[in-house]
C-alpha cells in the first residue's frame, strides 16, 4: 500500500515535506481548517517549490469556506508550481464550518462545487451564480498564471453514502478520516460505483494515526495514547458539538464514550447547546493533546479509529484494508512527525 502524510498548515511545513519525498512517501496534505490552522495553498505553495515528485494534497477544502473561483484559482495555481502533482480534496466541510459555529454544505452543493472546479482546472468554462444573477465564467489568463493542461486528482471526502455518490458521478477518489473498518470501505466502493455511470480509475485515502509498540508495550499506555489522541479528542469533539443538534450520533456511542464526551464538555466549560461551544471544543483542534486529556482516550476509541499495534499486527490490518479497495494510508503525526514518517516508510517498504 502507498503511504503519505497530512499535517496541520504552518511555517516550515516544507521541511517536512521534503523529509516525506526523502522517504519514499506518495502524497503529503495539509487540511483546511481556517480559524484553526494556517493557509492550505500558503503552505503548499512553499512545498511545491521545495519538492520535485511527492503530490500535494489539501484535505480538505468546501463550498462552504471558498467560492468556486477562489478555490479554482488556488489549485491551478498550485498546478503551476507542481505540475501534475496536486490533488483537491473536497468535502461539506464539516469540521472546518463546525469551528465556525457553522453547519457543513450540504451534498447537493458539494457536488456543484466539485463540478465547477473540475471545469475551471481543465480549462473549461462553468455556471457561476450569486443569487439571481449568473453566467459563464472561465480562466481569462492562463499560461504563466495557472496550470490548466496538467491533470488534479479530485477526491471527496466521505464517511457515508451521499458524498460516495457524488464522488462517483464525479468521477473523483474518495478520502475518509479515521475509517478503517473494511466492510465499511467497502460499502463506500459500492455506492461510489453509480449505475449507469462509467467507472473510472480514481484512489481512495484513509486518514489515520499509527503507533508501532516496542517488544512488551501495552497498547494503552501513555505513548500510544499521545500518539492517536489527537484523533480520539477529534471525535469526542464533534460528538459534544453535535450532541444537541444531531443526537443520533452520541447515540450510536457506548455508555463509556457517552461519559467521556460530557467529561471532555466539563473540562473545557461548555455544555452541547452553549451558542459558543465551539470557541470551546476546537482549540488545538488536530494537536498533541495535553497529558491531562489522556483519560479521554478510551481504548475502544484508539482502536476504532488508529493503527496500534506490532509490526506483523498492523500489517494484517493494513492488509485488509487494502483488500477493501484503499489504496494509500495516510498519517496525521503530531509528537514528532520525521521520526513517525520514518517509521511508516520502513513499515511499509
Amino acid at each position: 500500500m502507498r503511504t503519505g502524510v497530512v499535517v496541520t498548515a504552518r511555517p516550515g511545513v516544507e521541511d517536512l515535506a521534503v523529509r516525506a519525498e526523502e522517504l519514499g512517501l506518495h502524497s503529503f496534505w495539509v487540511n483546511d481548517t481556517p480559524m484553526v490552522h494556517g493557509d492550505p495553498f500558503i503552505a503548499l505553495g512553499l512545498c511545491a517549490k521545495a519538492t520535485s515528485r511527492i503530490r500535494l494534497g489539501i484535505g480538505v477544502t468546501s463550498p462552504a469556506l471558498r467560492s468556486a473561483p477562489a478555490a479554482a484559482a488556488g489549485f491551478a495555481g498550485l498546478n503551476a508550481l507542481a505540475p501534475g502533482r496536486i490533488i483537491c480534496g473536497v468535502g461539506t466541510g464539516n469540521t472546518a464550518r463546525r469551528t465556525l459555529g457553522m453547519r457543513p454544505a450540504t451534498a447537493g452543493t458539494l457536488e456543484s462545487f466539485t463540478a465547477a472546479l473540475q471545469d475551471l482546472c481543465a480549462g473549461r468554462s462553468t455556471e457561476y451564480r450569486e443569487g439571481d444573477r449568473g453566467g459563464d465564467i472561465r480562466f481569462l489568463h492562463a499560461g504563466a498564471h495557472v496550470n490548466t493542461t496538467d491533470p488534479i486528482e479530485f477526491v471527496v471526502a466521505a464517511l457515508g453514502p451521499k458524498a460516495a455518490a457524488v464522488a462517483g458521478r464525479r468521477g473523483a477518489g474518495l478520502i475518509s478520516f479515521g475509517l478503517l473498518d473494511p466492510a465499511a470501505w467497502q460499502a463506500l466502493h459500492d455506492v461510489r460505483r453509480t449505475p449507469g455511470v462509467p467507472d473510472s480509475p480514481a484512489n481512495s485515502y484513509v486518514v489515520t494515526a499509527l503507533h508501532i509498540l516496542d517488544d512488551g508495550e501495552d497498547p494503552h499506555r501513555d505513548a500510544a495514547r499521545d500518539a492517536t489522541g489527537h484523533l480520539v479528542l477529534s471525535l469526542l469533539a464533534f460528538a459534544a458539538d453535535t450532541a444537541a443538534d444531531t443526537p443520533a450520533f452520541v447515540e450510536q456511542l457506548g455508555p463509556a464514550e457517552r461519559e467521556a464526551v460530557q467529561r471532555l464538555l466539563d473540562r473545557r466549560g461548555t455544555t452541547a447547546t452553549a451558542p459558543d461551544r465551539h470557541t470551546k471544543l476546537y482549540p488545538n483542534y488536530l494537536g498533541r493533546i495535553a497529558p491531562q486529556d489522556r483519560d479521554l482516550v478510551l481504548p475502544s476509541l484508539m482502536n476504532t479509529l488508529a493503527l496500534v499495534g506490532t509490526r506483523a499486527e498492523l500489517l494484517a490490518r493494513i492488509s485488509t484494508l487494502e483488500q477493501a479497495g484503499v489504496d494509500e494510508l495516510l498519517i496525521q503525526p503530531v509528537i514528532d512527525p520525521p521520526t513517525e514518517m520514518a517509521r511508516l516508510a520502513e513499515l511499509l517498504t
